[in-house]
């Protein structure tokens, strides 16, 4: 792997990115080269390209969206990407899923349901056949809708690459760090980091720190962006600076490899003769990036009542209907709550939207007790769910003075669509049979002969 220059580079902040180097910024535009002059200038096409190079654009819209949502990036490699074509076969996809495959899976109830954490197995795993899928929702080919999936990796992928043709992955780690090694550069991150790659970037997973888990939204409509602010104007939640690119890293290896494709929610794979991470320099606004979601700046009611979970979302994924989206990133971090006369922990709720949750680290405050970091749970379109007897009652009797929230993180994928568990997910030994016990206790306290609460 060479990184010998770099254009427009932040280093990283030493909580995961070692002496890797990242461009600061959303939605931008990114020039970067790791051999000087290996960009073109004014020009993206050149009859001839410096070093021998193949120019090839990748477009992730159709060439006439509007300018705000266009993206694309010129790549300019060592062999162009249809020296991989003609020899893919379909091969087994495991536990991986694709909307709507999974609709008719699992003959579970609707009812609300929570996971221990999933088990690291000790056999041989990476990201290829360690994507076991969870719940799906909507329909890849229609790009609507989206799954969620458990990642475990226990081994690297050694001569291994992959592409998804089906969405883009966003990438919660939650146990050990993982390195993604991309056409665009490296990125690695630790628990309290997302990654997100592309639909169609071709990219391998290693481990940095010993065996891995991650949670995995795969997100089959238009591209996560940053969520607009409304009224809370230009500051806050998650800051576009926060957002770090890989300035352009190569691999100039000729060896037997094997690349896989998902595509139409199955798994190809091709045999190739060298690696497809051989981009020496690129430019644009389509490519892979990672967040820290410690930096997110939360908002909140600094005096009384409880405001729209929305106010945390990280990332969202539009639909066609304003305010609606295909799916929603949310985080529940490290926060004050300082609001007076007011019951502070989420609220007793029925939704339109399906919630998928899971939590990086600490305890999430709804529910102290059965919720543990690697578990998750799914609150389907309309299930009632809320705060567990255990929180309810302290929540209503606590003193209620400024009380900081510290050492948690959680997180939410959330969609529009209902979401289908998996015939894997319904069977798993994790899966927790009296997960709705946690409400059976809460007591009756009406009283019609007494207004005034005790």
């Amino acid at each position: 792997m060479t990184l010998q220059y770099v254009t427009g580079f932040v280093p990283t902040d030493g909580r995961g990115g070692g002496t890797l180097q990242y461009m600061s910024g959303f939605g931008n535009s990114f020039e970067t080269e790791a051999l000087p002059g290996a960009l073109p200038i004014g020009r993206n096409s050149p009859q001839k390209c410096n070093y021998g190079l193949y120019a090839e654009q990748l477009s992730g819209s159709p060439f006439t969206a509007p300018q705000a949502t266009n993206q694309r990036s010129w790549l300019y490699r060592i062999r162009p990407s249809v020296k991989h074509s003609g020899r893919y076969r379909k091969v087994d996809k495991g536990l991986m899923r694709t909307a709507p495959e999974a609709r008719n899976e699992s003959d579970l109830p609707i009812n609300q349901l929570r996971w221990d954490p999933t088990p690291i197995p000790a056999d041989p795993v990476t990201f290829v056949n360690g994507l076991w899928t969870v719940t799906t929702a909507g329909d890849s080919d229609t790009q609507v809708g989206m799954a969620a999936h458990v990642l475990v990796v226990t081994r690297s992928m050694a001569n291994e690459y992959m592409f998804n043709a089906d969405g883009e992955f966003l990438v919660v780690a939650q146990e050990n760090r993982l390195r993604f090694c991309t056409e665009f550069g490296i990125i690695e991150i630790e628990p309290g980091e997302i990654c997100i790659i592309p639909r169609g970037v071709v990219f391998k997973v290693e481990l940095v720190d010993g065996p891995a888990r991650a949670y995995v939204c795969e997100n089959y409509g238009g591209a996560f962006t940053v969520p607009d602010r409304g009224p809370i104007g230009a500051n806050c939640l998650a800051n576009s600076r926060d957002f770090l690119t890989p300035v352009a890293a190569y691999e100039d290896r000729e060896e037997p490899s094997t690349i896989y494709a998902k595509w139409g929610g199955e798994l190809y794979a091709a045999p190739i003769d060298q690696s497809p991470l051989d981009v020496a320099a690129w430019h644009g606004n389509y490519y892979p990036y990672k967040y820290d979601l410690r930096h997110f700046s939360p908002v909140g009611p600094i005096l009384f009542d409880h405001a729209d979970p929305s106010i945390f979302t990280v990332m969202t994924a539009p639909s066609e209907t304003p305010g609606t989206a295909n799916v929603d990133f949310v985080i529940f971090p490290e926060r004050w709550m300082v609001g007076e006369n007011t019951f502070r922990p989420p609220w007793y709720h029925r939704n339109l939207m399906s919630e998928f949750m899971g939590l990086i680290y600490g305890v999430y405050d709804a529910k102290p007790e059965g919720f543990v970091p690697g578990g998750m749970s799914l609150h389907n379109c309309m299930l009632p769910h809320g705060p567990d007897m255990t929180a309810f009652e302290h929540a209503s009797n606590a003193e209620l003075k400024p009380t900081k929230l510290t050492g948690t993180m959680a997180f939410m994928f959330e969609t529009r669509f209902p979401q289908r568990v998996t015939k894997w997910a319904s069977e798993l030994s994790t899966l927790q049979p009296n997960y709705t016990d946690c409400w059976k206790d809460l007591r009756k306290h009406f009283d019609p002969t007494r207004k005034e609460p005790k």
